[in-house]
């Protein structure tokens, strides 16, 4: 049995050492945006190591290990897809322009914040790893909200993907399944996704600090690195476009578009 304070300290190490192994990477390739690939590869596989070392029942624990993991696959994957072989995303671009000689000195400072991250959002899987009640429906809710958030962002990731790659697409807003009643489907079932393991926590020592990552989360998509920046950057590209999707159509929880008497024509994220 390892005590969870030791547990912590392990994840810890590995995901700084982790993100160190990606800083020197992104040294050699002069692409900063695998820090997001490694991000969620990372949660994953330290996930299942908390799952795998937990002191709960076994079901429980193979859960945990099973969505953390699943998760982190997917998610690595559509990631991993668009980075490689790509130029680096503008917004390490930016700041590559920005910091000039300074670059290499803060972006391993940034690349740590996002070591701590990792360690915060694998921190609920190392609770529900700790729970001794037995399998109940409280753990087959927190699978059934596991689903409805990944099969949501799947949805919405593949909805943008088919949609851009039409060719009257670019410059255009995307109007079509999901991004037709939210501004940010992905960014909502993906938050849907974070509150699957806080019913799989209850009654653990410590249950509620399952509850962090979409408290925090919810505040960074709302008021951050989610939605202020993702929207001025549309609005940039696509000015009246997207101006009059923001008026029409929910920012973050899907909900029925509001109706307009003006002509509507259909556009892309």
């Amino acid at each position: 049995m390892i005590p969870v304070s030791v547990r912590l300290i392990i994840g810890a190490v590995f995901a700084s050492l982790f993100m160190v192994g990606l800083w020197l990477r992104q040294r050699a390739t002069k692409n900063a945006g695998i820090v997001d690939v490694g991000w969620a590869g990372a949660i994953g596989l330290l996930g299942i190591f908390f799952a795998i070392t937990g002191d709960g029942i076994p079901a429980r624990r193979i859960l945990l290990g099973a969505l953390i993991g699943l998760w982190s696959l997917r998610l690595t994957t559509y990631l991993f897809l668009r980075v490689h072989g790509e130029e680096e995303d503008g917004r390490y671009a930016k700041l590559r322009r920005e910091w000039g000689d300074t670059f290499q000195r803060r972006i391993f400072t940034f690349y740590q914040m996002q070591a701590a991250a990792v360690v915060l959002f694998a921190a609920p899987i190392l609770v529900g790893a700790n729970a001794s009640r037995a399998f109940d429906w409280l753990d087959i809710f927190g699978a059934v909200l596991w689903f409805i958030g990944v099969a949501g962002v799947t949805t919405a990731d593949a909805q943008l993907a088919r949609y851009r790659k039409k060719p009257t697409s670019k410059g255009k807003t995307c109007r079509e399944g999901l991004w037709s009643v939210s501004r940010h489907p992905n960014y909502f079932f993906e938050w849907v996704h974070w509150w699957a393991y806080v019913p799989i926590a209850w009654g653990a020592p410590a249950w509620w600090v399952a509850i962090l990552v979409p408290a925090l989360l919810l505040y960074f998509l709302l008021c951050v690195t989610g939605i202020p920046v993702t929207e001025a950057n549309a609005l940039a590209s696509r000015g009246d476009d997207y101006r009059d999707y923001q008026r029409k159509v929910s920012a973050f929880v899907p909900w029925f578009p509001k109706k307009s008497p003006d002509p509507v024509t259909h556009e892309s994220h």
